[in-house]
């Protein structure tokens, strides 16, 4: 297992059809990467004891929730994952979450995405491996 220090955690929720992010003051918190056959991480959050009917509530609805963290350092890119709300505990004038989840890979996604775009293109066989090439190229000159 390798643990990290939480910097920063949002919850992202849906509203119709935006996604609004819903930043938690941490007081502290860690990320455990479990290294287990299921990718499972561990989020830890200790925070203010005025959210606990918030998270009490998400974890109500027996849903997934997806989160945006900052790991290590606040100037790190966010991470997001999808989670399930493992336990609420009272600490004194805190509380402490306890989060388990994946972690979505978005550079996997968007991928897939730009892949199905040349497809969709009319691009095949070597013709969609050259331009495949061609667009990631391309992404990387211009993201340096």
């Amino acid at each position: 297992m390798k643990t990290f220090l939480l910097k920063d955690l949002r919850i992202l929720e849906s509203d119709h059809d935006e996604i609004t992010k819903k930043n938690i003051p941490l007081i502290d918190g860690l990320i455990i990467n479990r290294e287990d056959d299921k990718n499972s991480w561990l989020i830890e959050a200790l925070v203010e004891k005025e959210y606990y009917s918030y998270f009490q509530e998400l974890q109500d609805k027996e849903e997934q929730v997806m989160v945006e963290v900052r790991i290590t350092k606040e100037t790190n890119h966010p991470a997001t994952f999808i989670t399930s709300i493992d336990s609420i505990n009272i600490i004194g004038k805190h509380i402490d979450i306890h989060l388990l989840g994946t972690i979505v890979d978005k550079r996997k996604s968007k991928i897939e995405e730009m892949l199905s775009e040349l497809i969709d293109q009319g691009y095949q066989g070597e013709d969609l491996l050259e331009r495949f090439k061609e667009v990631l190229n391309k992404k990387a000159r211009h993201e340096a």
